[in-house]
């Protein structure tokens, strides 16, 4: 069932569409970059893709090679993956064509283990990250449109077992240490949940364009009413880059007909909020004084573009967050107090030269 929460009435009791096309339990569901499409697989091991705001079964693959357990749409590549086991009860996964769901792309065995696989896309970097229940290690793969399309990259590896797994959005993550994913495991043996980070080894800490294309930020892109009447439109992208500003729809960008992976690619990250340049070193008092007050609103972001409560931090991943936005602070201040000791040299400078053309006419 789809209900619209923005509804003055009763939502639960008034569903705006119910899809009736499962024969048993759902065990996984996913919708496209757009929203117009949504994969599902039952518990009778098959993948149905729908229209999820008219509910019409466009596609329903049944393949006898592959059980399928878990369905994830890759990005914009036209493209599912699913995981689940083969005829022989090996875990395996298998990509598909969304326009023909009638024979895999690719199946591909991966062991004998009984844990459900789950699957992780990443479309900003194509990555795809496997993590079985029961398992210790989490595989990543890159993905690409043309063949062999799944390219096995290594594993992360620990001994403590995972009963379920999390993500972060993009969003949230740590750009001064190249984090490109991260993880949160569920640790039951323990009682504990383990953030695990996906870190791509640089030497330099400054902000990495290549490696943070625009993403999908925290603002929709279409209300519920406009979503149901059948506009189509992609997700509000925004860059890493610490101060930077949401950009427009994906669908309202130029080159509307490349895809979600190229645009992004070609959209790097936005303008600063924080700029200290020389004209605003020589301004007024005034400007000045509006200025510092631009800038305290400004040291509210960190690197992900949110907001933290004044409250004080009571996890690492708080206090590490806060750590990383006062050392942006200091490194601000640093490059602020280094361009006005050059003003002031300026001026020391200028003062001299007056003295001595001074000094010249009176003799």
């Amino acid at each position: 069932m789809i209900w619209n929460l923005d509804s003055p009435e009763q939502v639960i009791k008034n569903p705006v569409r119910t899809i009736s096309h499962h024969t048993d339990v759902v065990l996984s569901m996913s919708f496209n970059t757009e929203g117009s499409l949504l994969a599902t697989t039952c518990k009778d091991r098959k993948v149905r893709l729908m229209e999820p705001r008219t509910g019409n079964l466009l596609q329903k693959a049944n393949s006898k090679t592959h059980k399928a357990s878990k369905v994830v749409f890759l990005g914009n590549m036209k493209m599912l993956l699913t995981t689940g086991t083969s005829r022989w009860n090996e875990r395996q996964i298998a990509l598909w064509d969304q326009d023909d769901l009638s024979v895999p792309l690719l199946e591909e065995n991966l062991d004998g283990s009984s844990g459900v696989l789950f699957p992780f896309y990443d479309p900003d970097t194509h990555m795809l990250y496997l993590a079985g229940k029961g398992d210790g290690n989490i595989r990543y793969y890159e993905i690409s449109s043309e063949k062999p399309y799944i390219h096995s990259l290594t594993e992360y590896r620990s001994l403590l077992p995972q009963k379920g797994m999390g993500v972060m959005p993009k969003r949230g993550l740590d750009v001064s240490s190249c984090e490109v994913f991260r993880f949160y495991k569920l640790v039951t043996a323990k009682g504990l949940i383990e953030p695990i980070s996906m870190i791509v080894p640089r030497r330099s800490e400054t902000y990495q364009e290549d490696i943070y294309p625009m993403t999908a930020g925290n603002r929709p892109a279409l209300t519920a009413e406009e979503w149901l009447s059948g506009m189509d439109k992609g997700p509000v992208l925004m860059s890493l880059k610490p101060g930077s500003q949401l950009e427009e729809s994906q669908s309202e960008m130029k080159g509307s007909g490349n895809s979600l992976d190229i645009r992004r690619s070609q959209s790097r990250p936005g303008m600063l909020l924080l700029a200290y340049n020389q004209e605003q070193l020589e301004a007024k008092d005034a400007k000045e004084e509006s200025r510092g007050e631009e800038d305290d609103r400004n040291r509210n972001l960190i690197s992900n573009g949110e907001d933290f409560p004044p409250c004080s931090p009571m996890t690492e991943n708080e206090l590490r967050l806060k750590f990383h936005k006062q050392q942006e602070e200091i490194r601000r201040l640093r490059e602020l107090l280094n361009q006005r000791d050059v003003r002031v040299k300026q001026l020391e400078l200028e003062i001299k030269n007056i003295k001595n053309s001074q000094s010249q006419s009176s003799l």
